[in-house]
């Protein structure tokens, strides 16, 4: 898999992504594309792509708070034609490089907090990649679903 990392926008590599994006976050939790520039123009964002033969097949938009040692995967999608290949705890394992490698202490990814199977799922992928789910619920004010917290800790 060939992956590419940007830190500045890039429409061209939107547009690759894009389809992978709204598959996996459409109709529940996307982020307006305005709210994604604007978080590349204040520099807290990166954009990471994985390829299989030229084709976006995994994604993940994360912010960075370096002051406080601290990456968060915003968000992180497999194509769904590619799920179960191990290409998340791949894609996974080279966010966790590209944090160490800045000297970030700490990753941090909010997963639905709603018992449902899907969520249910999505947690136990995050605790197989080595997050440990914490007692942390955020509410947000524009979305009626609550997250829990789940983080990584490098030792």
């Amino acid at each position: 898999m060939k992956i590419k990392t940007v830190c500045t926008w890039d429409d061209e590599l939107w547009q690759d992504v894009s389809p992978l994006y709204m598959e996996a976050f459409g109709e529940k939790g996307a982020k307006h594309i305005k709210i994604i520039k604007n978080m590349f123009v204040q520099g807290i964002a990166e954009l990471h792509v994985g390829y299989n033969n030229s084709v976006a097949v995994v994604m993940a938009l994360t912010g960075k708070l370096l002051s406080d040692g601290v990456m968060i995967i915003d968000y992180l999608a497999v194509a769904e034609k590619e799920r179960g290949q191990g290409l998340g705890k791949h894609f996974v394992m080279y966010l966790r490089q590209k944090a160490l490698a800045k000297g970030i202490q700490k990753i941090i990814i909010e997963a639905d907090s709603e018992e449902t199977p899907e969520n249910t799922k999505r947690i136990q992928f995050w605790q197989s990649c080595g997050f440990l789910l914490t007692e942390y619920v955020h509410h947000y004010i524009w979305v009626p679903e609550t997250y829990q917290a789940t983080n990584y800790r490098f030792a």
